[in-house]
């Protein structure tokens, strides 16, 4: 439930394929495997023992792979489901934990920079430059934090399916807000006592 004059304008979650392979990095480990596969076939070869041999050998590393293959999988299908993204026109709602369910709040005041960086399969990342007073635990936020980014910590929208249309609905809240933040401020009057803002008198003080 949001507060009177809140509206929700988008909610998503990570995808499973985009936290298998950058989180995860499941190609990697894969990677990983077949070098060690090639590696054992080779030595195999090398200590002159049959091809034949040597592949019998190599083979005993499919269940360690299907075992890593299954377990990254898992991982990736508990994070996704567990993982709530939410944007309203006040603040972006970061909702996690496939243990300790938390939830993070960033009021769009505390936005001082969105960033998108998109793939091939049209998901992205959204990270976010914020200015809490509290600093961030890259631990606790992660995998849903900016990559390397330990001493200031960036929450970020991970793995979004139409990341491109996600990052403009974000762009356009921030920028309502920012209007409505501006013609909120009160303007000097004649006598140096603040008044209240019009439409009109907030757009010329913005110029």
């Amino acid at each position: 439930m949001l507060p009177a004059g809140e509206r929700l304008l988008w909610q998503g979650q990570p995808t499973v394929k985009a936290l298998l392979l950058r989180v995860f990095h499941l190609r990697l480990v894969l990677a990983y495997f077949a070098a060690l596969f090639g590696a054992r076939v080779v030595a195999g070869m090398l200590d002159h023992q049959p091809l034949a041999a040597s592949l019998a050998s190599a083979s005993s590393l499919v269940t360690p792979v299907a075992l890593a293959a299954l377990l990254l999988t898992g991982l990736a299908v508990l994070y996704s489901r567990t993982t709530r993204y939410t944007i309203t026109s006040r603040r972006v709602l970061l909702q996690f934990g496939a243990v300790l369910p938390m939830t993070l709040n960033v009021p769009f005041k505390q936005i001082a920079r969105a960033d998108v960086r998109l793939f091939a399969d049209d998901s992205g990342d959204l990270p976010l430059g914020v200015t809490a007073q509290q600093r961030l635990s890259y631990l606790l936020l992660w995998p849903h934090a900016r990559p390397w980014r330990l001493n200031e910590v960036e929450p970020m929208l991970r793995g979004v399916t139409n990341a491109r249309e996600v990052a403009e609905i974000l762009a356009k809240a921030l920028v309502a807000a920012s209007d409505d933040a501006v013609a909120a401020q009160p303007l000097p009057a004649a006598n140096g006592q603040p008044q209240g803002a019009s439409p009109a008198g907030a757009v010329a003080n913005a110029a």
